[in-house]
């Protein structure tokens, strides 16, 4: 079924995703933000509150020269004229007419008790401020969309009231009415119900917006959705206040890969994983790996018995085709691989292990059992993909790759003991080395040891290769692995390292920070410099 143009998909990012806990926005991010949600083809796109917050006013005065929506409408959100006034003369509303939106998304009290104690004024004046306020939007040429706020907690204390709202709504010339799980604690079934029996008694476009706190939100939003719905509300990356927001894309992958419901247009599902990635690196936090459908995590398998299947044909333990939403599937090479898994990902890595010939069944054997004699001392393989192609290098070629060899190092830190608070201990690391047939002494400074190393290495190297200028250290995470000992724990490190092309994982295990760090610094510059040779 084709419901694209008849159903609504309706992004509050820029507005109600915004208000998550440690999420601020530029003007500039939220333009950003919105070309990218237009690549994705949503409906519309909730700007912000023009009027109440002068960076939403910004937003909507830049977004008239500077964006060019090919498939989004913008939505101006904004509340009902104040009690007592006229809609025509409230400067809120004026601050939504004058916005240059196309569109008006009004929140409205749906919950008695909200009303009277919330708004402090009579039911029969809340209805009167919905009818004038959309009443006049429309009279000025705006389509007008209704957020019924708080509605399922107001329907269950008082229904008659709560639909007598929506009413009033529709005959002012709202075109939809969202019903909002404002406190986000409905379940699906009871979200079911309850849109029955509205779509039933008013005959209006319905429309779901839903929060996460009872962690239903996606299930909350596909309840309405098959009880009548026809507009549906949510954030990129499920981002929003407390728990947050549906996530938009979760519902939409559902709708359109589960249900058959082309609610996009053609093809642009597939830019789900990029949209949802690039969002993320605007927001500055961090995407989450096990998030449905876009996920890093999302398609990946670790179990031998998992890559076994998956070896035969990868449909076995996945739900989809991880193209479909522009993902794809990552074999995760760890203790519990077997020879599937090790041979997937190889091929993975550009490395032909099958085959039934003995020497390759072998050498198969011998990696499994080496990284599973790796893991059990500490090292990780998971997300070091580029330690695992060295060791594959190493297996399959004989020797482990060498365009330097290291003689010694050691790092001393410095520090004062009257020094001033801020002020950082020097760290000072010395490196001796042999690369291209030149001895290299070469002493580096830093703001820690780690630090200090990764300077004093690629100056020594750097002389001999100088493509290790390029080479940028853009992640490095600690884990203690048996804190019983404590400061006597054995470390592990993972180092994230890009050359402006791409980006590389490597692992190093010791029994302090600095032996481990330097253990995934050494493998970090042999792939960068492998990587280099072979392009």
């Amino acid at each position: 079924m084709d419901l694209h143009g008849a159903f609504h998909v309706y992004d509050t990012t820029l507005r109600d995703g915004a208000q998550q806990e440690g999420l601020n926005l530029s003007v500039t991010d939220k333009l950003s933000i919105a070309r990218h949600l237009d690549g994705l083809g949503v409906g519309f796109i909730e700007g912000g509150w023009p009027g109440a917050n002068p960076k939403d006013t910004e937003f909507f005065r830049r977004a008239v020269g500077e964006l060019d929506l090919r498939h989004a409408r913008l939505a101006a959100f904004g509340s009902t004229r104040r009690a007592g006034a006229r809609a025509a003369d409230d400067p809120q509303v004026a601050a939504l007419r004058d916005s240059g939106a196309g569109v008006v998304t009004l929140v409205a009290k749906s919950h008695d008790r909200h009303v009277e104690l919330a708004l402090r004024t009579t039911l029969e004046e809340n209805l009167a401020m919905v009818h004038d306020t959309v009443s006049h939007l429309r009279a000025e040429g705006q389509q007008v969309f209704l957020d019924a706020e708080h509605f399922f907690d107001g329907y269950r204390a008082n229904r008659a009231y709560a639909l007598e709202v929506l009413r009033t709504a529709y005959d002012a010339g709202a075109e939809v009415v969202a019903l909002c799980d404002t406190n986000g604690g409905m379940l699906p079934d009871w979200v079911s119900d309850v849109v029955h029996d509205v779509v039933a008694t008013t005959g209006g476009r319905i429309g779901i917006h839903a929060h996460n706190d009872s962690g239903c939100a996606v299930a909350n939003s596909l309840s309405a959705i098959n009880a009548g719905a026809t507009h549906v509300q949510g954030c990129v990356n499920g981002y929003g206040e407390r728990t947050g927001n549906a996530d938009l894309i979760t519902v939409v992958a559902n709708l359109e890969l589960k249900l058959d419901h082309a609610v996009l247009p053609a093809g642009l599902l597939r830019e789900a994983t990029r949209v949802a990635h690039a969002v993320a690196d605007v927001t500055n936090v961090p995407p989450a790996s096990r998030q449905p459908y876009v996920g890093s995590s999302a398609f990946a398998h670790k179990a031998g018995l998992h890559a076994s299947a998956i070896k035969v044909d990868p449909n076995l333990y996945q739900h989809m085709d991880p193209l479909g939403v522009g993902n794809d599937m990552r074999l995760l090479v760890s203790d519990m691989a077997g020879r599937a898994s090790i041979e997937l990902k190889g091929r993975e890595l550009g490395f032909d292990l099958s085959g039934d010939a003995p020497e390759q069944r072998a050498l198969v054997s011998r990696v499994t059992a080496r990284v599973k004699e790796l893991e059990q001392s500490g090292y990780t393989f998971e997300a070091a993909d580029a330690s695992f192609e060295l060791l594959l290098v190493e297996e399959t070629e004989g020797s482990r790759p060498s365009y330097f060899d290291v003689e010694s190092w050691r790092v001393i830190t410095e520090t004062l003991e009257h020094r001033q608070v801020g002020e950082e201990a020097v760290s000072e690391a010395t490196v001796k080395l042999r690369a291209a047939g030149v001895r290299y002494v070469v002493t580096g400074e830093g703001n820690g040891p780690v630090n200090a190393l990764d300077q004093a290495l690629r100056s020594a190297i750097g002389q001999a290769f100088p493509a290790v200028a390029r080479f940028e250290l853009v992640d490095y995470k600690v884990r203690i692995l048996d804190a019983g000992h404590g400061t006597d724990a054995v470390t592990r490190v993972l180092i994230e390292t890009s050359d402006g092309a791409g980006t590389w994982v490597t692992v190093g295990v010791g029994h302090n920070v600095i032996e481990a760090s330097w253990g995934a610094l050494v493998d970090a510059f042999t792939f960068g410099l492998r990587r280099h040779h072979r392009d």
